[in-house]
C-alpha cells in the first residue's frame, strides 16, 4: 500500500495558491500532516480524497492515478472531511446505513459493522436518538465511524479532534494507532499534541509548502540547543516577544517565565531546555527551521 504524491499543487481563482509543489510518499502507519490553519492542509486532504483535482503534478495509489482512475482508490478509501454535516432527523444508524448503501456494504453486513463501529465511538447508547440532538462532539464521532464503514486501507481524517472533549480525544488517538497497523492513516490537523501521540512520522505544511517530514526524534534533533527559559517582568513581554521567538509564557508570582526559541542565548539570564514537538513546529512553521534533506526517509523527496 502506497500513495505517492508528485509536485502536486492546487490553485484557486484569484491567484491564491493552497498547495505549492508537494512532493512525498505515504505507506502503512499514521502520518501525521501538522500545519496551521490556512496551511493548505485541507486542500491537500481532499485531493488525496479525490474530492478535488490538482491543478497540476500527480497522486497515485498503488502505482495508480488516482485522478484518471478515481474508483480504484474510492474502494479502499475512508475520508473525514473538515465539516462533516449529518442530516439532523435521522438516528447514527439510519445515516450509517444509507452511507453504507452507498459505499456497497450489503445490507446484514452493514447492520453488523454500524453496530461494532457505534461501540468503537462509544455512541452505541445514544443511537435511537436524532442527530439534532447529538453535541457537536458526538457529530464528530458519527463522521469517524462513517470512514470506517468499509474497513478502508486509506484512511484520512481531517482535523478529527474538532469538538471532541479530553477523553474522547484520547479514546480516538488510540483508535487510529490501532487501525494504523495494516492500513495507511493520514492525520491532518493543527494540534500537535493529537500528531504527537500517535504519529511516528510527522510532516509540517506551512504556506502550502512541504517544509519537513520526518520521525518526531529527527523533528526535536533539529530545534535542540535552541531552545530556552528566561524570567521576564511581566511589563515587558511583550516588547520582548517582538524580539524573540516565544513558544509559551507563564506566570509567575517573580514575573514571567518564557520559553524562547533561538540560536543563541537570547538574555544573559536564559537556561537551556530540552525541547518539545511543539518548539519543534513553530520552529519549522515560522519559516526558521528548514533543513537540508526535508523530503521522506527512504522515499520520494
Amino acid at each position: 500500500m502506497q500513495l505517492d504524491i508528485t509536485d502536486v499543487t492546487k490553485e484557486y481563482p484569484g491567484g491564491v495558491t493552497a498547495v505549492s509543489a508537494v512532493n512525498t510518499r505515504i505507506g502503512p502507519g499514521v502520518l501525521g500532516l501538522l500545519g496551521p490553519n490556512g496551511a493548505g492542509k485541507s486542500s491537500l486532504m481532499r485531493i488525496l480524497a479525490t474530492v478535488t483535482r490538482p491543478t497540476r503534478g500527480r497522486v497515485t495509489w498503488n502505482d495508480t492515478d488516482i485522478v484518471e482512475h478515481p474508483d480504484e482508490l474510492r474502494r479502499v478509501l475512508g475520508y473525514l472531511p473538515q465539516n462533516f454535516g449529518v442530516y439532523p432527523h435521522l438516528t447514527a444508524p439510519e445515516l450509517l446505513s444509507y452511507l453504507a448503501a452507498v459505499k456497497g456494504l450489503s445490507a446484514r453486513s452493514a447492520r453488523k459493522r454500524i453496530d461494532e463501529l457505534l461501540e468503537v465511538v462509544n455512541l452505541a447508547d445514544a443511537r435511537k436518538r436524532p442527530l439534532g440532538k447529538y453535541s457537536g462532539g458526538m457529530r464528530q464521532r458519527v463522521g469517524i465511524a462513517q470512514a470506517l464503514l468499509n474497513d478502508p486501507r486509506l484512511l484520512i481524517v481531517d482535523e478529527p479532534t474538532a469538538g471532541l472533549d479530553p477523553e474522547e480525544r484520547i479514546r480516538l488517538r488510540h483508535l487510529l494507532g490501532d487501525l494504523a497497523a495494516d492500513r495507511v492513516v493520514v492525520l491532518s490537523t493543527h494540534i500537535v499534541s493529537d500528531v504527537e501521540a500517535v504519529a511516528e512520522d510527522i510532516a509540517i505544511l506551512a504556506h502550502g509548502e512541504l517544509r519537513r517530514r520526518g520521525a518526531p526524534e529527527d523533528l526535536l534533533r533539529d530545534v535542540r540547543g535552541q531552545v530556552w527559559e528566561v524570567l521576564v517582568a511581566s511589563s515587558e513581554l511583550s516588547a520582548f516577544r517582538d524580539e524573540h521567538l516565544v513558544s509559551r509564557a507563564v506566570r509567575t508570582p517573580d514575573g514571567t517565565r518564557a520559553r524562547v526559541i533561538a540560536p543563541a542565548r537570547p538574555a544573559p539570564t536564559a537556561t537551556p531546555v530540552e525541547p518539545n514537538l511543539e518548539d519543534a513546529y513553530l520552529w519549522v512553521v515560522r519559516g526558521q527551521g528548514r533543513p537540508a534533506g526535508t523530503g521522506v526517509p527512504g522515499g520520494a523527496r
